[in-house]
């Protein structure tokens, strides 16, 4: 396949193998975790008229030495007393609606009350508008609140309703297949020969999708047969996006790529410059997106965090699909790299980020030790301890 494509362009390319599927709409109740499908703006001023901050009294500016005769009072979800006159006040609570005529409140703790007289006690004297929340202080009508592509959170959902949102518009859910290969491969929990071993690759790729607004199945164990991958395949076309697992190198019982070609899919391309993950294959059989992936545990997970994922994201509708790297300060000296990009399982915490010994990509417990993987580009020169570097959090 000649020179292996860089990671940046393998990224590039299989995001544009992708498409954003048509949205839906649905109950913000319904809407946990995905992404918005158009910008939402607000339908209501919030606050909708100016109410009180604290427990206090409503006060005219002008009559801010007071002393105030108290008129009536003011409590959260009630129409307010009537409009004050000059050295009048009314009793008011956190999140009533200021009445006319009032544009500051007093706390209660600077006032003392001597039956319907209040009298101010500690100095400096209120500041206009004080303790007042105004009309259209968080946002107005017709204020973008949400951009289109974030990921509606806990934090968003609250945001939506506040706005006036009962429903949402956000993208539709990518149908995701899950196909294991190997002959190797068992059951999990079953006993195994020495022989086999227990197919923990799918789990783990289907679990890395559950946080994701994805609809996925999972055809494991599937022999290294031609017939058996090609039904495998043919079995997931209405899925929008295909992922294997193993399969995808160059030996005589890698048949994922000759299964994929029978079928008439169009490879895109095969190969990338990454360490681990080398093996990585994209293409489209029909309208469905295929991502062949490494069978080596390490592999498989850096690969999906890196093309995978961001694919998914990118059908439901996200803004930013590519993983988010944040920097830390490495605890040991990096050697220089060649080329092809690595990613090194570490360890991050308040001291830094310290890259394992062991990088083998079979190796799961190193992997399920790990927090992090260190990014380190192609081409990137030695780097002792106390450099800063990127990694992405998993």
């Amino acid at each position: 396949m000649g020179a292996l494509l860089p990671l940046e362009d393998a990224q590039e390319r299989v995001l544009a193998l992708g498409k954003k599927l048509p949205p839906e709409t649905l109950p913000v109740q319904e809407a946990l975790g995905r992404y918005l499908a158009e910008d939402l703006a607000a339908l209501r001023n919030q606050p909708a008229a100016d109410m009180s901050a604290m427990d206090g009294y409503a006060i005219r500016f002008a009559d801010r030495s007071g002393p105030w005769q108290l008129i009536g009072e003011c409590k959260a979800g009630s129409p307010p007393c009537r409009a004050l006159e000059p050295g009048e006040t009314a009793r008011i609570f956190t999140g009533a609606l200021m009445p006319d005529g009032a544009d500051t409140v007093v706390m209660q703790e600077n006032v003392a009350v001597d039956g319907q007289e209040i009298r101010l006690t500690t100095d400096p004297s209120p500041v206009k508008g004080r303790h007042v929340r105004h009309a259209g202080g968080d946002f107005a009508q017709g204020d973008r609140v949400l951009e289109a592509g974030s990921r509606l959170d806990a934090r968003g959902l609250g945001q939506a309703v506040i706005a006036g949102h009962g429903t949402v518009q956000v993208g539709n859910r990518p149908k995701v297949a899950v196909i294991s290969t190997g002959d190797e491969l068992v059951q999990p929990g079953e006993a195994t020969d020495l022989h086999q071993i227990p197919a923990s690759n799918d789990v783990m790729i289907s679990a890395m999708l559950s946080d994701l607004p994805a609809v996925s199945r999972s055809l494991s164990r599937i022999p290294d047969q031609m017939d058996a991958i090609c039904t495998a395949l043919e079995s997931a076309r209405d899925c929008d996006i295909i992922v294997t697992i193993g399969g995808a190198s160059v030996g005589d019982h890698d048949l994922v790529s000759p299964a994929f070609e029978k079928l008439g899919g169009k490879l895109d391309f095969w190969k990338i410059a990454m360490k681990p993950g080398k093996p990585l294959m994209a293409g489209k059989l029909g309208e469905t997106t295929v991502l062949a992936l490494p069978g080596n545990p390490g592999s498989a997970f850096v690969t999906a965090t890196l093309f995978l994922l961001p694919l998914i994201r990118l059908y439901a509708g996200a803004r930013d699909c590519l993983p988010v790297q944040q920097p830390a300060i490495t605890t040991t000296d990096l050697p220089a790299v060649e080329k092809r990009a690595q990613f090194l399982r570490a360890r991050v915490d308040q001291g830094g980020i310290t890259a394992y010994d062991s990088q083998d990509s079979a190796k799961l417990s190193v992997l399920a030790a790990a927090n992090a993987l260190l990014c380190r580009p192609a081409h990137a020169p030695e780097q002792p301890a106390g450099s800063i570097v990127p990694y992405i959090a998993i």
